[in-house]
């Protein structure tokens, strides 16, 4: 499994569209076994799917998303959890503990 989440500064960045990295996390057996910081080269909204889909990502956690990337994302097969805030890597735990809190609507 490998996991995304729009990140700055150690937080999970609250706009798809506009994160200019991403955290990657690869995943076995519930248990985080990589970790890199991934610029998005200045790719925005729709193309952000595309990246992601190229860095084999299957799970997506941001903050705020629109409609259109919604689309995209879902296209590519990338379950998506919005709406969360706080620390990329405590979103990251309590996603694989079954804690994650967050806004599917949002």
């Amino acid at each position: 499994m490998r996991i995304a989440v729009t990140y700055e500064n150690g937080q999970v960045f609250q706009h798809f569209g506009h994160t200019g990295a991403f955290k990657l996390y690869g995943v076995e057996h519930e248990a985080i076994t990589t970790t890199q910081v991934v610029g998005t080269e200045g790719s925005g909204h729709g193309a952000l799917a595309g990246f992601l889909e190229g860095h084999q990502v299957d799970t997506l956690i941001c903050g705020g998303i629109g409609g259109g990337a919604r689309a995209a994302l879902m296209e590519a097969g990338i379950l998506l959890y919005p709406g969360v805030v706080g620390g990329a890597d405590q979103a990251v735990e309590a996603y694989l503990n079954g804690t994650l809190a967050y806004v599917p609507d949002m």
